[in-house]
């Protein structure tokens, strides 16, 4: 016997399969390099390699969306390739571009250095497609702290604001702590997978869900579950976990508020969906582990969806800060997303499960564009330092800056989910995935809930039209750049509210089984 030969199983490496991901980090360091030894008039270069290396990896994305049937996982089932996967990711590509757009003025306008703030959202851009593309609880772990690091320093990228300095410390308290959280949970789920056989535990989505029901040690999965979902629920901003988002959204930056409120949160949701979902899937059988685990995080998740609608929308009302109502309208809307999930979880039909994701994919995608058009509008009103972020600040502007009073209403309206619009569609979908899983009193929660964010909204309209203003007020130019970005959005609201179809067809699943399942 050869004591020195050792037996190598073949590495599973396919790098066509996280190829967007490997562009966007690519461009990322390629943005480094250029803003190091560019000229300083040429560095507005960064945002369109930025912008070019998101529409390549957009590319990639739907040739894999293409080609996809022909492989579904790679590095030994850590990376995956399903319907999720990739309707998650075209929500992050488009939510970066948007971001990109918004932010070229605006970096040249602080002087603030372009090329750091663009490799820093082309980083944050890969996290969030790694969480997304997770078929390993390391994976989301890896992929949520490299989306978090390069927010952290996004948040404070204003370095002689003290609001900004006092947002970034804050988010990376409250963020480190939500990741021991998560961490936790995860070596706890760990240890709560070994098997009586002698099998180690493991971290892997699909392996979890074949473990869980005979599982030697329930308690500590029920501990790791609860663990998680403490984590995630940070990362989403859902009550009670939601103390951070307001002086965050608040201090940050406008046009990292505009990013944080609609990628991170879409990226937790997809990590969230993938772990709840598909590794503490629904158990038929009644009393067993798995169905305990099942039905504890279903009523957690209900109760928490009822909080962080019902708080968020009443909070709102009392906000004076234009940033700080579209917090806790974020608070709000991640609840409404939450009544989604719930009925994926819920579904024990694959095609009802897909269906609820869907809607979900669906509602986060409007809420991205609906979201970063308000705020880019807020951009250019608050000016440089966000000086005018009250509601008084958008006294009389209406008949005053037309096209923007425009715009900024209909975001509003959509928010709202006023019909024909993209916000109404989304509430729509994830409403009646809940409905199809029998949730009548949550979806009748979140029908009244939107009816109280009128007030909060609809007051925003009235103070443009029809307060008369009592100071001086000079139109914002609007830049190129960020028109383009107006002009995409409020046609983006307006086609997902019209024309849906064509969109929830592409993002509707292929097979009814997802790949980390089998």
């Amino acid at each position: 016997m050869n004591f020195f030969t050792l037996q190598l199983s073949q590495p599973d490496v396919n790098l066509a399969l996280i190829l967007p991901e490997l562009i966007v980090c690519l461009v990322a360091v390629i943005v480094m390099l250029v803003d190091a030894f560019a000229k300083p008039t040429q560095r507005w270069l960064t945002g369109g390699i930025s912008l070019a290396g998101l529409i390549a990896a957009a590319g990639a994305s739907v040739w894999l969306w293409l080609s996809w049937q022909s492989v579904s996982s790679a590095f030994n089932g850590m990376i995956v390739l399903d319907e999720l996967r990739l309707g998650f990711t075209i929500v992050f590509l488009v939510v970066s571009a948007l971001t990109i757009l918004i932010s070229m003025v605006w970096v040249e306008n602080e002087k603030l250095p372009a090329g750091e703030f663009h490799s820093l959202l082309m980083f944050a851009t890969a996290g969030m497609m790694f969480m997304a593309s997770a078929g390993d609880l390391v994976i989301v772990f890896l992929g949520l702290e490299i989306l978090s690091i390069a927010t952290y320093v996004m948040c404070g990228f204003r370095r002689t604001d003290v609001r900004s300095n006092e947002s970034s410390m804050k988010y990376f308290i409250l963020g480190s702590f939500s990741s021991a959280f998560l961490l936790y949970g995860i070596a706890l789920t760990y240890g709560a997978t070994s098997t009586a056989a002698g099998l180690a535990g493991t971290t892997n989505i699909a392996e979890i869900a074949r473990r869980i029901p005979t599982a030697q040690y329930p308690a500590l999965l029920f501990a790791g579950a609860a663990m998680m979902l403490v984590g995630f629920g940070f990362k989403i901003a859902t009550a009670p976990f939601h103390v951070w988002t307001p002086d965050v959204y608040e201090g940050a930056p406008t046009p990292v508020t505009a990013f944080m409120a609609a990628g991170p949160k879409a990226a937790g949701f997809a990590s969230f969906i993938r772990v709840f979902v598909f590794a503490f899937p629904f158990v038929a059988v009644v009393g067993s582990v798995g169905g305990y685990v099942h039905a504890a995080w279903l009523t957690a998740l209900a109760v928490l969806a009822v909080l962080t609608m019902t708080l968020g929308n009443v909070v709102a009302i009392a906000q004076n800060n234009v940033k700080r109502m579209l917090a806790y309208s974020s608070i709000a809307h991640a609840g409404y997303a939450l009544v989604g999930f719930i009925a994926a979880g819920a579904a024990a039909d694959m095609e009802l499960r897909n269906a609820a994701i869907t809607a979900v994919i669906f509602y986060l995608l409007a809420y991205a564009v609906m979201n970063l058009g308000a705020f880019a509008v807020v951009q250019l009103i608050s000016r440089v330092g966000d000086r005018r972020t009250e509601v008084e600040d958008y006294n009389g502007i209406g008949f005053q800056t037309p096209w923007l009073a425009f715009a900024l209403s209909l975001f509003l309206l959509s928010l709202l989910g006023m019909p024909l619009t993209a916000g109404f569609i989304g509430k729509v979908m994830v409403f009646r995935a809940a409905l199809d899983q029998g949730y009548y009193a949550l979806v009748v929660i979140g029908v009244l809930n939107s009816a109280v964010s009128a007030y909060y909204y609809l007051r925003l309209i009235i103070v443009m039209f029809f307060r008369e203003r009592t100071t001086a007020w000079d139109a914002p130019r609007i830049p190129a750049s960020i028109s383009f970005a107006l002009v995409l959005t409020v046609l983006g609201v307006l086609y997902l509210g019209l024309f849906p179809g064509r969109v929830i067809n592409a993002l509707q699943t292929k097979r009814p089984v997802s790949v980390s399942q089998r």
